[in-house]
C-alpha cells in the first residue's frame, strides 16, 4: 500500500486535479484508491461528488482530533476501487486544536498505520490531497508518506516556489521522515501557444532531470468544467485532452512503479 501526497504550496496549480483523476485512472485499471482530501477547501471531496459542508466529524477532521478512527470515515465513492475520506472546513481548525500536542506532527501518520495494520481493506493506493500551503497540515502529510508527486504549473514564478516546497520536504526528511521522497513532478496548464510554457518546462527538466514526467497536462476548459458536476474529467469527458493527458500520466505512473520494483 503505497501512501503519496500530492503537493504543493502555490494554489490553483492542478494539484486536486491531479489527485481526483490520477485516482480514477488508476482505479479504471482495477486498482483499490483511497483518496484523503486533507485541504479544509474540500475540493477534492466535492470534485468525487461528495458533500464538503456536512458530517464534520465523519471527516478527516474527526480523524485528526481523535473522535473517530479511519474506518468509520471511509466513504463510497460512485466510482469503483475508488473511496474517499472526506474533509470540511472545520479542519482549518486542528492548528489550535492541536497546540498542546508535541507529536502532533505524527498524528497522521500514526492513525494511518493503525488503519492498515487492523483492517482488510486492501487499498493500492492512498492519495492524500494537501492544502495549498506550508501548514501543519502539510507538515503531517509529509511525515505520514512514502513519496510525493508535485504538479507544477508552467508559469512564471513556478520554479521559485517549488524550491521553497524542496527546503521543507528536506528539513521533514532530515527530521520526521527518511524515507520520504519526490516520486514525480508533473507539469500542469502547460499552453503550447506560449512561449513561456517551454520554457518553464525545459528549465523543470534541466533542473530536475528524470524527476519530471514526460507527459504534460494542458490548458483545457474541460477540466475546469468537470469539478462543477462532481466527476473526474476521465468521467466527464473522455475525449477531451485534459481527459487524454491524465488516462497517459496514469499509464506513466504505473510503469514507473513497475521499474521501481524492477530496481529493487
Amino acid at each position: 500500500m503505497k501512501i503519496i501526497s500530492i503537493i504543493n504550496q502555490k494554489g490553483g496549480v492542478g494539484k486536486t486535479t491531479t489527485a481526483v483523476n490520477l485516482a480514477a485512472g488508476l482505479s479504471q485499471l482495477n486498482k483499490k484508491v483511497l483518496v484523503v482530501d486533507l485541504d479544509p477547501q474540500g475540493n477534492a471531496t466535492t470534485g468525487l461528488g461528495l458533500s464538503n459542508l456536512e458530517d464534520t466529524e465523519n471527516s478527516i477532521y474527526g480523524v485528526l482530533n481523535s473522535t473517530k478512527e479511519f474506518v468509520n470515515v471511509i466513504k463510497k465513492t460512485n466510482f469503483t476501487n475508488l473511496d474517499l475520506v472526506t474533509s470540511t472546513v472545520d479542519l482549518s481548525g486542528i492548528e489550535i486544536e492541536t497546540a498542546d500536542d508535541q507529536r502532533r506532527a505524527f498524528i497522521l501518520k500514526e492513525k494511518l498505520a493503525y488503519f492498515i495494520s487492523n483492517n482488510d481493506k486492501n487499498y493500492d493506493y492512498i492519495l492524500i490531497d494537501c492544502p495549498p500551503s506550508l501548514s501543519l497540515l502539510t507538515v503531517m502529510a509529509l511525515v505520514a508518506s512514502h513519496s510525493l508527486l508535485v504538479p507544477l504549473q508552467t508559469e512564471f514564478f513556478a520554479l521559485e516556489g517549488i524550491t521553497q516546497l524542496i527546503k521543507t520536504i528536506e528539513r521533514i526528511k532530515s527530521n520526521l521522515n527518511q524515507s520520504l521522497e519526490i516520486r514525480g513532478i508533473l507539469l500542469t496548464m502547460y499552453d503550447k501557444r506560449n512561449k513561456l510554457s517551454s520554457e518553464v518546462e525545459s528549465e523543470a527538466r534541466k533542473y530536475f532531470q528524470d524527476k519530471v514526467y514526460k507527459t504534460v497536462i494542458p490548458r483545457n476548459v474541460r477540466l475546469s468544467e468537470a469539478p462543477s458536476h462532481g466527476v473526474p474529467v476521465l468521467m466527464y469527458d473522455k475525449t477531451c485532452p485534459g481527459s487524454k493527458s491524465y488516462y497517459n500520466f496514469t499509464d506513466e505512473f504505473l510503469d514507473q512503479e513497475n521499474n521501481m520494483e524492477n530496481v529493487a
